[in-house]
């Protein structure tokens, strides 16, 4: 036949310059398409599995997300008050820190002032009367005697504050390092002297933390 040829088997197949007939069409060959079977036989454990991945969180209550969805609405009608609460809860955050820092708890105190050696240099000092307390108070009255046409007394407390003071940051520092080996022999007693120093500098009432030890009270034994 014209137009056609053999092939094996019997079957006669249509010749290259053959054209097709107008009224068939060619099929398109897809690959990797999802039957509409497939998704038809989807296990629920599967769509329950796709939907749920990636959520990390419980589902809240519908009371919960009501009185979120309150909150918010509420935020957004009034700026003021929610300025007004955010200010709140900053004061109540910074009164909490001050307090924990007179109460000398170490979740508040800053890195200088954490650990047993320090806790204990702040109950030794604490414990004695210090002259480095009133050297300020010395000194400012010494320079009103000279204001006030004086100037021989006013040289003499100060020469006498000072001495006074050298002489007890002497002791202090002595006795303190002392009873540091003692009570802490693996600790390092880099700092502990300046620390001292510093705090009993400062007026009694004016220390922060606050002084857990009366004067001339017996410190505790342990300190961790």
């Amino acid at each position: 036949m014209r137009g056609r040829k053999e092939v094996p088997g019997g079957t006669l197949a249509r010749s290259s310059g053959s054209k097709p007939s107008p009224g068939l069409r060619p099929r398109r060959v897809t690959l990797f398409r999802r039957s509409k079977s497939d998704s038809a036989t989807q296990t629920p454990e599967a769509v329950t599995s796709e939907t749920t991945v990636g959520k990390g969180r419980p589902t809240p209550t519908r009371r919960e997300a009501e009185a979120a969805a309150k909150a918010r609405a509420k935020a957004v009608a009034d700026p003021k008050a929610a300025r007004r609460q955010q200010r709140d809860r900053q004061t109540m955050s910074s009164k909490q820190i001050r307090q924990g820092i007179k109460d000398g708890d170490e979740k508040f105190l800053p890195q200088r002032d954490r650990g047993p050696v320090r806790r204990f240099v702040r109950d030794y000092v604490d414990h004695r009367l210090c002259m480095a307390e009133f050297s300020i108070p010395l000194l400012f009255s010494s320079l009103l005697a000279s204001a006030a046409g004086q100037p021989g007394l006013g040289g003499g407390i100060m020469n006498a504050t000072l001495l006074v003071v050298v002489l007890d940051s002497v002791i202090l520092r002595f006795r303190m390092r002392r009873e540091i080996k003692r009570r802490f022999p693996e600790e390092s007693l880099k700092g502990t002297t300046f620390y001292a120093y510093m705090r009993s500098l400062q007026l009694r009432f004016l220390r922060l933390p606050k002084p857990k030890v009366k004067l001339g009270q017996p410190l505790p034994e342990r300190y961790r």
